[in-house]
């Protein structure tokens, strides 16, 4: 069984100037290939840890905004939408809450939390009185400007001493496995 590592500070650090890369054979303190418990779930480890590293350095960056990193999300997903600060091409706060793969009452809350911020406002569906459509303010705009530059800076602090070559195999493969992972359908119970 594969464990989800965490980020325990009692886990020893590499010697300075020594890469120390858990589960990737051939640096120093990592196991060789024939003694992993799986590749793949290696892969799976490492990118756990590198995701949890992003995700709270941009978290501690967006904070002096006001900004959490699920409601950067929802901003990020709303200015893609074209024409998203106009009523009738704005996203219905369902589709968002699908968008963002959580429920409607979760994005009620964060979008509560973003008009107050004045970064979005609520405007109702002309095609359907009902629906409430989510319309990107100015200053929300802005929000995302400062949130592309935070999500820029930390990645090339985390990736900047991989090779650009590195990053493109890197981000082809996991490109390819979510394809793949997507056609096979939902996975089963």
């Amino acid at each position: 069984m594969t464990t989800t590592p965490t980020d325990d500070p009692a886990d020893p650090s590499p010697e300075p100037g020594t890469p120390d890369v858990p589960g990737i054979p051939g640096t120093p303190g990592s196991p060789d290939a024939a003694d992993l418990p799986g590749t793949a779930a290696e892969l799976a480890d490492a990118m756990t840890r590198a995701i949890k590293r992003i995700r709270r350095q941009t978290g501690s960056r967006l904070e002096p905004y006001g900004i959490t990193p699920g409601q950067a999300r929802a901003l990020r997903t709303l200015a893609h939408v074209p024409g998203c600060e106009t009523p009738d091409r704005a996203m219905r706060l369902s589709d968002l809450a699908d968008k963002l793969h959580i429920a409607p009452r979760s994005a009620t809350t964060v979008v509560d939390a973003l008009e107050e911020a004045g970064l979005v406002e609520r405007s109702p569906d002309p095609a359907d009185r009902r629906a409430v459509r989510i319309l990107l303010t100015g200053a929300g705009r802005a929000a995302v400007e400062r949130i592309g530059q935070v999500r820029d800076e930390v990645a090339q602090e985390y990736f900047g001493e991989v090779s650009p070559a590195d990053e493109e195999v890197l981000l082809r493969v996991l490109r390819s496995a979510e394809a793949r992972f997507l056609a096979a359908g939902p996975p089963r119970r």
